[in-house]
């Protein structure tokens, strides 16, 4: 276990154990459940950056069950859910602000001669290392459009 946040999740898991945090717990054990599920999958040993892709992706997926649950007053699944994606975040770096955001996508265009769409690939190519994690990469990939544009 070579990752630092894998190694953290696991710290977590022993403290909310000993904290008898049912609830902290389980978020802490599906967390590990789906790293430890891309090892197997895959057979690799995960490094940071692709533990943030997915945590990427389960914060994704919760975001999306929370609004669904809202939707339909299912107040005790929004609950769990948002306890889900507490924690999750507590693993994900500092998000990134609009003019950081602005700034790197600036920097990625220049560094890649994007001139149109057609160059979007290349663009989104170059930020994803750098903003995984930090910022919802729809709102990345809009803001490419709309600087290609």
């Amino acid at each position: 276990m070579s990752s630092t946040i894998q190694k953290q999740v696991q710290e977590q898991v022993k403290i909310a154990m000993r904290a008898r945090d049912k609830k902290r717990l389980a978020a802490l054990r599906l967390i590990s459940a789906d790293f430890k599920k891309v090892e197997v999958d895959e057979r690799i040993e995960l490094t940071d950056q692709r533990i943030l892709a997915i945590l990427d992706k389960m914060t994704r997926q919760r975001r999306d069950s929370l609004s669904q649950f809202k939707e339909v007053g299912r107040d005790d699944l929004v609950e769990q859910e948002q306890l889900e994606l507490d924690v999750i975040n507590e693993f994900m770096p500092d998000q990134l602000d609009s003019a950081e955001l602005e700034a790197l996508i600036d920097e990625a265009v220049a560094e890649t001669g994007a001139e149109s769409m057609r160059d979007m690939g290349k663009v989104m190519g170059r930020l994803k290392n750098h903003v995984q994690g930090r910022v919802d990469m729809g709102v990345v990939g809009t803001l490419v459009k709309s600087r290609l544009n």
